[in-house]
């Protein structure tokens, strides 16, 4: 492999999905890292916990060495054989630790001494993190947006995928922005989130340019806050209502939220522990929002619900679910979302079905 330089030139590093290799310790990577970012860490957490203790009573000489001793031997070994893998499938990738100081610096030591040259990033995750953060606002302050609106289960994420310039904040966070919006596979880290957002502006500038368009969201998506900027500049935006009949809202609703769910549930759980943790999903779901329903109307709903389970079950006929779905929609979602609307009629740009949206966008 031809050697390649370090680098702190940040940009290119995202633009290109460059792999990197973090080798700090697992509880630091959880806590928040890159989308191209996988762990390969030099010290696990318990080791880098003991020599945290000794460099804090025994100085930075003392903690290099106990580091020596516990990541010695065969442990040393493993380490770098899971580094050269990683390097064998990602040749054009670098590494980094928190600084880019002492980890990545030995880490790239130990690799050369295996005969490999791996390049690093100067200046390691917290560099990177700057870089985004940094980069994240000026984006959210100079970008154009247009705001994709549209009643539940219009498919609006359908919709917004079919846009010049798009930005899909439930993918980045992991989640559809209700109470039913939970998908099988958790969210990212709020740090993994703006992380991701950054990544994902710095590409629709960059590489697609004009207008960003972005889906109507709150505040929160699931337990992802949007910035505080971000937020701001999105009200303000010109909007776009998405239009759809009921009988294609309840089939939208029906196939994200019942049908690909479940399949979604038994990929991961196997057929019974699926199907079980489905029906858990569902009816946590409609009981997180008993308060606002009214104790009557959430029993009548659930009953339903309940119902509607039970037949899908025993014959594998998803329709019994389009009668909860239908009055959910009506008698709760449609109320509050027209409301909100109410307050923004002054931005709509467009109204219309898909066809209407696109073509509208792409002139």
């Amino acid at each position: 492999m031809a050697s390649r330089p370090d680098t702190d030139d940040f940009l290119p590093l995202f633009l290109n999905d460059i792999p990197l290799m973090d080798v700090r310790a697992p509880v630091e990577f959880s806590k928040g890292s890159f989308p191209c970012a996988e762990n390969a860490p030099l010290m696990n957490d318990e080791e880098r916990h003991r020599v945290g203790i000794c460099y804090k009573e025994k100085g930075q000489d003392r903690a290099i060495e106990l580091g020596h001793q516990l990541v010695g031997g065969d442990i040393k070994a493993q380490r770098i054989e899971a580094w050269k893998r990683f390097i064998a499938s990602h040749p054009q990738g670098y590494l980094f630790c928190f600084r880019g100081g002492l980890r990545s610096q030995l880490t790239q030591q130990w690799i050369r001494d295996a005969g490999i040259d791996y390049p690093l990033v100067r200046g390691g995750y917290k560099a990177l993190r700057r870089f985004l953060i940094d980069s994240l606002a000026a984006l959210i302050a100079s970008s154009d947006f247009r705001i994709l609106s549209g009643r539940t289960g219009t498919g609006k994420t359908r919709v917004l995928q079919q846009l010049p310039n798009p930005v899909d904040l439930e993918g980045l966070a992991n989640h559809r922005g209700s109470s039913f919006g939970r998908q099988v596979t958790p969210q990212p880290s709020q740090i993994d989130f703006e992380n991701r957002l950054a990544v994902a502006m710095l590409k629709a500038t960059h590489r697609v340019g004009g207008p960003i368009y972005l889906e109507d969201e709150s505040r929160l998506v699931g337990r992802c806050a949007l910035p505080e900027t971000l937020k701001e500049r999105m009200s303000e935006a010109p909007l776009m209502v998405l239009e759809q009949p009921m009988d294609e809202r309840v089939g939208i609703i029906r196939q994200d939220y019942v049908e690909t769910m479940l399949a979604d549930y038994c990929a991961r759980d196997g057929e019974v522990a699926g199907w079980q943790n489905f029906q858990d999903y569902l009816l946590s779901a409609l009981d997180r929002i008993r308060k606002r329903l009214g104790g009557e109307r959430h029993q009548q709903l659930r009953n339903r619900m309940v119902a509607a389970l039970e037949q899908q079950q025993c014959n594998g006929d998803t329709g019994g679910h389009d009668e909860w779905i239908r009055t959910l929609l009506e008698e709760y979602y449609d109320p509050m979302y027209d409301y909100q609307l109410s307050q923004k009629k002054g931005r709509i740009v467009v109204e219309g079905d898909p066809t209407t949206i696109v073509d509208w966008a792409n002139q």
